[in-house]
């Protein structure tokens, strides 16, 4: 049985198959094709996404724009848990958000400790999805058109949060 879009961690997005990476492209195309004939819709309003990273600049900001011009809320929040936080302080902080936010970002975390919050917070918790080093930024590179590098990371992104949360 394959999981919801609800239970979907795409800390593991690098296991994408080919299809799922085909479907991905064609959302971030349509997103590509509206914002050039400017009617970007707000298909995330009344979502509210939390983006736990140090600094809300550089691949936070990318994050931030591209949740923000689909109507979501975003709220920055400065991660207090590291590795050597208890089971119980990451499972009671992974639900807290869970139940405030419909998608968590986790950037500069650990990876096991995204994955134990994706495991318990109940909603998409992404391993820095905009960050230069995941798997999206090489998505993006193969969508077409003439946008810039930048614009095309944004398009893939909002594909990503719509597919996940949308």
């Amino acid at each position: 049985m394959s999981p919801t879009r609800q239970q979907r961690n795409l800390a593991a997005f690098e296991m994408m198959s080919p299809t799922e990476a085909g479907v991905v492209l064609a959302a971030a195309g349509a997103l590509q094709r509206a914002a050039e004939a400017g009617k970007i819709q707000p298909l995330l309003r009344g979502k509210n996404l939390g983006l736990l990273c140090e600094t809300d600049e550089g691949d936070a900001a990318l994050l931030r724009r591209a949740a923000m011009e689909l109507g979501a809320h975003v709220a920055h929040i400065r991660p207090s848990l590291s590795e050597l936080s208890t089971a119980q302080q990451v499972r009671h902080t992974a639900r807290m958000l869970g139940r405030l936010y419909d998608a968590v970002e986790c950037q500069g975390m650990a990876a096991t400790l995204v994955q134990q919050m994706g495991v318990d917070a109940g909603v998409p918790v992404y391993d820095g999805v905009a960050c230069d080093g995941h798997p999206t930024a090489k998505l993006a590179q193969l969508l077409g058109g003439d946008a810039s590098p930048a614009d095309k990371r944004r398009f893939v992104l909002q594909a990503v949060l719509l597919g996940t949360i949308g």
